[in-house]
């Protein structure tokens, strides 16, 4: 049986729903967590179908985490959203890792043969504070999980691309014309539906033909943020200047004239180092490979752009 940990999040759920849509694995070989009740009603229509349902969080002990994992030999471990652990340069042990670590710590108790786990698709190292639990996650699996596993870095989300084009907000921007952020570079921005599928497939797949990699998921396509910059102008029908500041312009623009967490934009501000160092451009064939072995071409960043602002 295959374990999803996050189903009813956007990646979770765009993988369950490709492994059911396209036949890849029966109702009754999946279970799922949810961590929530708006989760797990999200998640209703597939455990009509027969998914198994646990409740789980990253609060929980290890023991419920080897319940959970119980009758698993496999799971689909998807990184913990907790953000907020990673702030303030979180020592080893006490970013979201911690939570990561809890589950793989339940795995191994249960027995879990293989480890599927959702990195990102920066480098190792990376520049960015973003990359860090996903490094010390990394290193956990390499160094601690005496079973098989998987790094999967999954591409960054084109729908993502307001976190990135200067803390966009899609409900009060409507008359911003300027964006500023610390640095630019090329990103593989990739869709979720897209990632959703690919890894539906690598889940599908016999464990041996994906024991020990560790691959991205990314599109070929690449845009830079001055480039996003043009296609929201597209969309919106009124420029968006964009450009490059300091690290003290950025930080002091996001948090005093945005009002942002202070923790939150300190942390991501060295994202733009790595985007500078062209960490976010991949190379990897896999997801256009896997995508075209169902008949499915990579959706457009540009699309993704103007859907989202209509």
């Amino acid at each position: 049986m295959l374990v999803i940990v996050g189903a009813s999040g956007k990646l979770g759920f765009a993988t369950l729903t490709s492994l059911l849509e396209h036949q890849l694995l029966a109702p009754s070989d999946i279970a799922v967590t949810s961590s929530s009740p708006e989760g797990t009603s999200k998640l209703q229509p597939f455990i009509a179908r027969g998914v198994t349902l646990h409740s789980a969080n990253w609060d929980d002990p290890i023991t419920h985490w080897t319940s959970v994992f119980q009758h698993a030999d496999a799971i689909f471990l998807i990184s913990s959203a907790r953000i907020q652990k990673d702030f303030h340069d979180a020592p080893p042990g006490q970013g979201r890792e911690a939570d990561h670590f809890k589950a793989l710590e339940g795995a191994k108790a249960a027995g879990v043969k293989h480890v599927y786990y959702t990195s990102l698709a920066f480098a190792n190292p990376s520049k960015s504070r973003v990359m860090t639990a996903h490094e010390r996650t990394e290193a956990y699996l390499n160094e601690h999980w005496a079973g098989q596993f998987t790094i999967i870095r999954e591409g960054l989300y084109s729908e993502s691309w307001p976190l990135y084009f200067g803390h966009w907000d899609l409900q009060r921007d409507g008359q911003r014309s300027e964006v500023i952020t610390t640095g630019d570079g090329k990103i593989s921005w990739t869709s979720i539906a897209d990632l959703g599928l690919a890894n539906a497939l690598i889940l599908a797949a016999p464990r041996s033909e994906w024991e020990g990699r560790t691959v991205y998921l990314s599109q070929k396509q690449a845009l830079r943020l001055a480039e996003v910059a043009k296609v929201v102008t597209e969309a919106r029908g009124s420029e968006v200047a964009f450009s490059e500041v300091s690290f003290g312009q950025h930080e002091y623009f996001y948090v005093n004239e945005r009002d942002m967490n202070e923790g939150l934009v300190t942390w991501w501000s060295k994202t733009y180092s790595a985007l500078k160092d062209g960490e976010c451009e991949i190379s990897d064939p896999t997801l256009e490979e896997l995508l075209a072995s169902k008949g499915v071409k990579p959706k457009p960043m540009e699309r993704t752009i103007h859907e989202m602002l209509r």
